[in-house]
């Protein structure tokens, strides 16, 4: 490609996600190389219109949107329509894995292990009975197409239960009930588009007063201590990293993406979802692992964008 490539920076959007997502634009934006790309940014809460106007004019888009509208296939489908290439899941794999329901039941048949679940319905908020009967507390409560755990919450007996679940439909209408499991929690970035290939697995520790890694642990810093590599045995760390590689194949990703598990005392790993666009700031999960891997953040950022044009 001769010259600069002319890069769309597309973050932003409608989510509950916006701010998180204008956080890791920033970020990428300062570890582009200027004499290798020339940067142009969207916001599809208010730029549509332009980046339609500009595609024409563009090689190459970077989405660094979170939760509906950004993850779940309706921008990679706008830029499917418009012909530019972008970094990750296309729209099939990007709608599979931001449906939780859909995911799990993909998880299983690929033989990966989850934690049950049921899924919910208004119904339930005044009568919960029947739902915690059918499953151990305590259980995690959550809308199924939310990400950065919006919207999410742990519920130890019925009356809890009846409160996460009010909460969790103010954000979907489809809800996802599923056993707690107590473990380990640790995740495992992926990168590649034919050749996959699993980084060095990260292990999240939430502060004492956080019961998971909910929002406030993710985003406020010093809540969580994060161990990269993970310390664990040589077969649980392959294991754990196959378990990631088998998820991005299972919901038909492609470029990179991020699975999260949990690790119980047996040794026996359990995956709980898989983030198909993660956090881009030079602190989050998937650049602390591509670090450990030799790739620095910028280095991150170029791969991904050769995945992209690759494809």
């Amino acid at each position: 490609m001769a010259g600069k490539i002319r890069l769309a920076l597309i973050a932003g959007g409608k989510s509950g996600e916006r701010e998180v997502s204008l956080a890791g634009a920033r970020g990428v934006l300062a570890a582009l190389d200027t004499n290798k790309y020339q940067v142009r940014q969207y916001d599809p809460a208010t730029d549509l219109a332009r980046l339609v106007a500009d595609a024409d004019s563009l090689d190459v888009a970077f989405i660094l949107l979170h939760g509906p509208l950004g993850e779940d296939g309706s921008m990679q489908g706008t830029l499917d329509l418009l012909g530019i290439p972008y970094q990750g899941a296309g729209v099939l794999g990007s709608a599979l894995a931001m449906d939780k329901d859909l995911a799990k039941k993909l998880y299983q048949q690929a033989g990966l292990k989850v934690a049950a679940w049921q899924m919910a319905t208004p119904a339930d908020i005044a009568d919960p009975a029947l739902l915690a009967a059918r499953l151990h507390l305590p259980v995690v409560v959550k809308p199924i197409r939310q990400g950065s755990s919006l919207g999410m919450s742990l519920a130890h007996d019925e009356q809890e239960l009846a409160v996460a679940l009010a909460l969790a439909f103010k954000y979907d209408d489809q809800v996802m009930v599923e056993e707690f499991i107590q473990g380990r929690e640790i995740t495992c970035g992926v990168l590649g588009n034919k050749e996959l290939r699993a980084l060095p697995l990260v292990e999240i520790i939430p502060g004492a007063e956080y019961p998971f890694f909910d929002y406030q642990a993710k985003y406020q810093p010093g809540a969580s201590k994060e161990i990269c590599p993970a310390e664990f045995d040589a077969e649980t760390t392959r294991q754990a990293q196959e378990y990631g590689i088998r998820a991005h194949q299972a919901l038909k990703l492609k470029g990179y993406s991020r699975t999260d598990m949990i690790v119980v005392e047996s040794g026996d790993i359990y995956v709980i979802e898989t983030n198909t666009i993660p956090g881009m700031t030079q602190t989050s999960l998937l650049p602390q692992a591509a670090k450990a891997f030799g790739l620095d953040f910028g280095q991150l950022v170029d791969r991904l964008i050769e995945l992209a044009l690759e494809e």
